[in-house]
Formats: C-alpha cells, structure tokens, sequence
C-alpha cells in the first residue's frame, strides 16, 4: 500500500501509548509469507474481487468478535442475522466448557517497553485452571501466524501477570453440511467455498443442512519458539520500513 506519509504510516502500523509510538503486533506479523492467502488470490477472478470480498469477510468477522466480546461481559447484544449460527455456538461452547474472563482485559491494548511493539488482546482467560491469553478468529483454519502474534501478546503481559502461563485461539465459523456426502460448504465475503470430505462424492447434486456454528479451541502452551519467530519478523519488518520508521523516530 502507498504510503503518503510518516503520519498516515504510523496511524496504519501501530499505536501511541503513553506518549510513545510503538508498531502493532498484526502489522509486524504480516510480514511473513501467508500460501494459504496467496492461493485464494490466484484463485479469485480478480485482484478486485478478492479484495472486495477480503474486505467483506473481514466486516463479518468483526462483527462475531464485537458479539462474542458483548456476551463475555455479560451484555445480551443485538445479533446481525448473517452471524447467528456463530454466536449460538459460541454461547452453546461457553455454557458447556467454563471460560472465566475480566472485562476489563477484554480488547484491551498492552505493549512491550524494551522489545518496543503494542497490540490488543481479545481477552486474558482462565480456562479449566489454566490462566492465559486468549484469542478470537474467524477463519478457516488455525494458521501458524497465530501462535507468533499470541506469543508477542504473552511476553509484553510477562512482567504484570507473572502467572501467565498459556495461550488458546478460540475458531468461531459457520458452514452448511452436505446430508449425502458430507462435504461442508463455508460462505464468507459473499464467496461460497465447497470442501469435500473423505471419497465419497455427489457431484453438484448436493443436499445442505440449515448453516450451523463451529467451535474449535486449541491450546498451545509453548510459545518461547513462537516468541524468537516474532522478534526475527519484527527485525525483518524493521528492515523493510526502515524509511518510514526513521521519520518516525523509532530507528535512528
């Protein structure tokens, strides 16, 4: 993306926290390769319509982030008929698996004072006894990017919660189920995408279930790897905006 200049490069890449700039824990991970969202561009028709439909995806996501985020604080928000299936999962999820958060770390920004980067949390957890960082997404898959981002978010908490111990991404979907073959279909963007599960086909001859929610909560409780990953992308990142970052006065 052009940038025109240090201002709007600051405003697009990261935070002012106490009357310091720091560059956003997203910004910096973005910086690694991502296939997964290489090839869903080669397959679109259009550079255009991938972004169109990028851009639309993201607006649905945020939406299940800012519903979900309500009913952790115990609020009873009004639910956009398009994510229904999501969040009467996620309630369905919390109801059965116990998950104790504080509102006030909900959507909460931290930062790092040595390691200098800032980001916000979805929320700090308490889950099954284990106390940690826990993060929302509304994608396909869990993506590996994801344990980096995580990790930065437990290492700038280390210092104030010293019992800090873990991380969790917590898949909030939705998709339609084939009753013939099982293949699932998942629309988000406006884009339909068919998954076919296991050898069994039927064609374009496919009978759908109603949409239904999907609920996936992983664990990942080692993240000093992670961590090392982050800070050898922030250094790459570094490298490659060093223009910008000079003006910024963050580089000298």
């Amino acid at each position: 993306m052009w940038i025109k200049d240090v201002e709007q490069f600051k405003e697009q890449s990261g935070y002012i926290i106490e009357g310091a700039w720091y560059p956003r824990v997203t910004k910096i991970v973005e910086i690694k390769s991502k296939p997964a969202l290489h090839y869903y561009y080669g397959q679109a028709k259009s550079y255009a319509e991938a972004q169109q439909q990028t851009q639309k995806s993201a607006e649905e996501g945020t939406k299940i982030h800012e519903a979900v985020e309500a009913i952790m604080k115990g609020e009873n928000p009004e639910i956009d008929r398009l994510i229904i299936p999501s969040v009467t999962a996620f309630k369905n999820f919390i109801d059965f698996q116990k998950i104790e958060v504080i509102p006030e770390h909900i959507e909460r920004r931290i930062f790092h004072p040595d390691e200098r980067y800032a980001g916000t949390i979805d929320t700090l957890a308490t889950i099954n006894g284990k106390f940690g960082v826990l993060d929302i997404k509304t994608s396909a898959a869990i993506y590996r990017d994801y344990n980096m981002q995580t990790a930065a978010y437990l290492a700038a908490l280390g210092r104030e919660f010293p019992n800090l111990s873990t991380r969790w991404i917590l898949r909030i979907d939705q998709a339609q189920t084939c009753l013939k073959c099982g293949a699932t279909l998942r629309t988000k963007g406006g884009r339909e995408k068919i998954k076919i599960n296991g050898s069994k086909k039927c064609g374009d001859d496919h009978e759908w279930s109603e949409t239904k929610g999907i609920i996936e909560l992983k664990e990942f409780p080692f993240w000093r790897d992670d961590y090392g990953a982050f800070l050898a992308a922030k250094k790459l990142w570094e490298w490659e905006n060093d223009y910008w970052l000079k003006q910024a006065g963050y580089l000298k």
